[in-house]
């Protein structure tokens, strides 16, 4: 029986197969929160540092569209998604108990669920 070849574009390839689909959410999601963070800057340089000036810069409106909301909201779903794949490579990299590998998986993926709600709670009520 001759061995098979597990090289060359025909390779064997098994597992989740996430490669460059989650480098590019990985890569996009950076960006996304280094532009909220120059935006969030700017703002800080035009408010003054006072609960009122915090409140200014994410209740911002333009034609009554809630801009500062969301762009905080995008901004923090991207820290969620960025965090989401860094963690659960950690997890699949380094734990290799499978039940505990997805008991770490399901805590981490509530953990940031809920502080999106959170978050989104928090944000969207002022």
């Amino acid at each position: 029986m001759a061995a098979s070849k597990n090289y060359g574009y025909k390779r064997l390839v098994v597992g989740a197969h996430y490669g460059i689909g989650d480098f590019i959410v990985q890569r996009a999601s950076a960006v996304v929160m280094a532009v909220y963070t120059v935006i969030l800057a700017i703002g800080l340089l035009v408010e003054p540092l006072t609960y009122e000036g915090w409140k200014s810069i994410f209740t911002f409106h333009v034609y009554t569209l809630p801009v500062g909301q969301l762009l905080a909201t995008l901004a923090f779903l991207s820290l969620a998604w960025h965090a989401w794949i860094g963690v659960r490579d950690v997890w699949m990299d380094y734990v290799k108990s499978v039940a505990l590998r997805l008991t770490l998986q399901a805590l981490t993926l509530l953990w940031l669920i809920g502080t999106f709600v959170y978050f989104a709670q928090y944000l969207w009520r002022i």
